[in-house]
């Protein structure tokens, strides 16, 4: 990592030059804000995925934590890509981070404005095939800890201190030999992973739960919409742990794997994994991301 350039508050300096102090509001408080992106080498050259949704959600998490963001959408736009540009890569993802820098023993922290850091990671460097990933699967468990209860924080905020629920919920998964675990709602009905969003399929219906209590996956949505595109039924709503003991189809997405089929629930393991539906769904999603399907070019935002 220590060749990359990170845009840091207006300026692109060295990896090792991207620090703040250990007793900054944001490490202190958990109280930094951040969206991950992914871009793609396509033929018309690198583009970001959905950046403009990232950056709308980014806005929303700083207008839901009370901050304020000393840039326009469009100028946080310009800035990712001339970070991409720094970097000169094709394809990977993107960190993009709020935070307070400033040094406080206060819960508060001493202003709203925030500061803004921007990375770029190589895909192919720091992340395995995803492809084999995909032929594989992965299993799932139900945690035992809750999700957090939109009552307590805005859970639909992308903000670090959220995270450690999933924390939480991986650590007892990994603990009980699973690679990913899902958790309920306060009210019992299914919500999501650590980091990721769950669906599941019946009959040949598309589930996932509905949002209220868990985060506006941008990947989420993007299924939703490729389903539909597909004239797959795609329900909506609450639903018990019940509903995956009997779907055919369990699947995660997110944004680094956008689809990610499960082979085994707790003790259960499925019949054909990937599963018919699963596998259409991640053949359009990777049409999709290789912008080999000219009905959502418009989810893309060219680098150069």
């Amino acid at each position: 990592m220590e060749d990359q350039i990170v845009f840091l508050n207006g300026d692109f300096v060295k990896w090792e030059k991207a620090k703040i102090h250990l007793m900054s509001h944001s490490l202190g408080r958990g109280s930094a804000i951040f969206e991950v992106l992914s871009f793609h080498n396509i033929k018309r050259g690198p583009a970001v995925f959905r950046m403009d949704r990232h950056i709308d959600r980014f806005f929303r998490s700083a207008d839901l934590l009370n901050m304020e963001i000393a840039m326009s959408k469009q100028d946080l736009q310009n800035c990712i890509l001339k970070t991409i540009q720094q970097n000169r890569l094709k394809q990977g993802f993107i960190k993009l981070i709020g935070f307070y820098p400033q040094i406080t023993f206060e819960i508060l922290p001493p202003e709203k404005k925030i500061n803004i850091s921007i990375f770029v990671i190589d895909a192919e460097k720091y992340l395995s095939d995803l492809s084999l990933s995909f032929q594989k699967g992965t299993t799932l468990c139900i945690s035992k800890w809750r999700k957090l209860d939109p009552q307590s924080v805005p859970v639909e905020a992308k903000v670090a201190a959220n995270y450690l629920n999933g924390i939480m919920a991986q650590f007892e998964g990994k603990d009980r030999g699973f690679e990913h675990a899902v958790m309920l709602s306060n009210q019992g009905f299914i919500a999501e992973g650590g980091t990721e969003s769950i669906f599941w399929v019946t009959s040949g219906v598309v589930k996932t739960p509905s949002t209220g209590t868990v985060l506006k996956s941008i990947t989420r949505e993007s299924i939703i919409e490729a389903a539909g595109f597909l004239g797959l039924k795609i329900e909506e709503g609450t639903f018990t742990q019940d509903a995956l003991y009997e779907a055919d189809e369990i699947f995660l997405s997110s944004t680094t794997f956008k689809i990610w089929p499960v082979q085994k629930f707790e003790d259960r393991s499925l019949n054909i994994v990937p599963g018919p539906v699963t596998s259409k769904l991640f053949s359009l999603m990777d049409e999709i991301t290789m912008d080999r399907n000219k009905s959502f070019s418009k989810w893309f935002f060219p680098v150069a």
